[in-house]
Parts: C-alpha cells; structure tokens; sequence
C-alpha cells in the first residue's frame, strides 16, 4: 500500500508577507524609476539652468550666507579627505536609504509606511521643481570660483559634459535629495528608536550638508530648500504610533474583604458565610453543629 504525500507548501501567512514584500519592492522601484525619467526631461535647457545659478548665487550673497568655498578650502587640504567626501557622495547616498527601509520594513512596519510616504511627497515636490527651476550647481558656475572635486580627485557619478551626460541629469541642483533623503533618514530613526543615543543620528545629514557644498555639487539654497519641503511633507503625512506598543494596563480592582463581626456566644464569625459557620459549638464538646440537611443525606 503505497502512500502519496503532499507537496510542502509554505504557510498561507509566509505567502502574504512575501506577495507584501514584492508589492513594497515594486512600488519603490516605480516611484524611483519615474523620479529618474522625470528629471531628465529638464535636460538641454542649459541657459536657462545657469541664469538660475547666477540669481541663485546672488541671493545666498545677498542673505549673507557663508560662502561654498569656505567648506571646500577646508576639504582641499588634504587630497586624502577630498576623496573621501567625493566617495560619500557617491556611494553612500542611496545605500543608506535603502538599508533605512529595510530596517524599517522588517523592524518598524508602521514607520516604515509613514517613511515612505513622506519620501514620495518629498521626491515629487522636488521633481516638480527640477522641471520648473532647472540649476547648474556652483562646480559649473565661473564666478563661483569652485572646483568640480569628483572630475579633479575622483570619484564621480557625472560626466565631464553635463549636456551630454544621459545618466544623470546635472542641472537639477535644487532641491538636493542628497540631503533631504539624510535628514529624512535621520529623523525617522530617531522616531523609530528609543535609545538615549539616537540624536547622533543628524550626524548623517550635517556630514552630508557638508559634501555637497564641498563638493561644489549643491548650494546652500538647495539644501534649505530640500528641509523645508521635507517639514512641508511632514505635516501632510500623519506620524505613525509607535510599534508594538505594550496596550495600557488594566488593574483589576481590590475584593471586597468580609466583614468579621461576633457571634452571640462570643464566637468571631464571617458575614455570609455558609450555614453553621462561626454559630457557636454543640453541647458539651464544641463539635459544630451539621445542618439537617446535610445529615440526612449522609444517614441515606
């Protein structure tokens, strides 16, 4: 008698969470692919992107914003730096990001979905302003006086002619995503976390705000610009509560104690008690006294 096994199938909950997984991995990468497509659509307005640079400029100077090249005059001193901060500022932006969601995914579902809605609110706001306000970054701009670090030290995700660069669209200085996505990173972390150390996490966004301006990739507008849009998305998208919250404890209230009052022989007994209690001794040995009832059912 032969016996015929079914297939092992995986438990209707693991087909769910993997139909959830692909679903949240399908819908970023479209959010992400759709921002790329779009920003290239502002591409070969070239004149247009550097009289924007120069309005951009003069209003930081009007303002009395600290000047770009201050930040890369302290990067120029060691070439050693220089690298690195053009590293960072190619390999550790959407690494960082992607990691985050992860985590968030697998750790902290409900600020995983208020995460990505505010990036997509914030991604979109930005995209609609690259299309509007194309802008060469200061590395372009002649009366900048800066260095384009990633062609002159290395390592670089743009092409030496910007017009010609079919990977990357280099007049959408404003806002930066560079930062904007970091401080997102950062608040969301400490809003997921609890440890007494978690404020470091702005670290990323300040050393990020740092490497582009001295990288002569972004303005100081840029990264002003991105931070306001991202409090603007903020406020859209209602925070989460926190996950796995513990559900309020529910005290049960104290048992009323019995009342203890005397008998009439003296005898201290119990208010409600069962029949006999506390009713005083029979006869001469102090036995308690047996309910008829119930001695009539034992001589049955």
């Amino acid at each position: 008698m032969t016996s015929h096994t079914a297939p092992d199938r995986p438990p209707a909950g693991h087909l769910g969470a993997r139909r959830r997984l692909i679903r949240e991995l399908l819908l970023v990468a479209g959010l992400f692919a759709a921002y790329k497509a779009g920003r290239m659509l502002s591409t070969g307005r070239t004149d247009e992107a550097f009289r924007n640079a120069g309005r951009v400029w003069d209003a930081e100077r009007a303002l009395h914003l600290p000047g770009e090249g201050a930040v890369q005059g302290l990067l120029l001193h060691w070439d050693a730096l220089v690298h690195t901060a053009n590293t960072y500022y190619a390999a550790v932006h959407f690494p960082a990001t992607a990691l985050f969601l992860v985590w968030l995914y697998l750790r902290r579902p409900r600020h995983y979905l208020w995460t990505r809605r505010v990036l997509a609110v914030l991604t979109g706001a930005a995209l609609v302003l690259h299309l509007s306000f194309p802008l060469a970054p200061p590395r372009m701009l002649g009366a900048a006086h800066l260095v384009d670090t990633g062609q002159v030290y290395g390592p670089t995700v743009y092409g030496a002619a910007p017009e010609a660069d079919t990977m990357a669209n280099q007049f959408a200085a404003m806002p930066s995503l560079h930062f904007g996505w970091a401080l997102m990173l950062a608040l969301g972390m400490i809003a997921a976390t609890r440890s007494r150390w978690r404020a470091l996490w702005l670290l990323h966004p300040l050393v990020t705000l740092l490497v582009i301006v001295g990288t002569a990739n972004h303005y100081w507008l840029d990264a002003i610009v991105a931070a306001l849009l991202l409090c603007a998305a903020l406020l859209l998208v209602p925070r989460p509560a926190a996950d796995g919250a513990a559900a309020p404890e529910v005290r049960s209230l104290p048992r009323p104690r019995p009342a203890v009052r005397p008998g009439p022989d003296g005898v201290v007994g119990v208010a409600g008690a069962g029949v006999g209690a506390g009713a005083g001794a029979s006869g001469s040995g102090g036995a308690p006294r047996v309910p008829s009832a119930v001695s009539a059912g034992a001589r049955r």
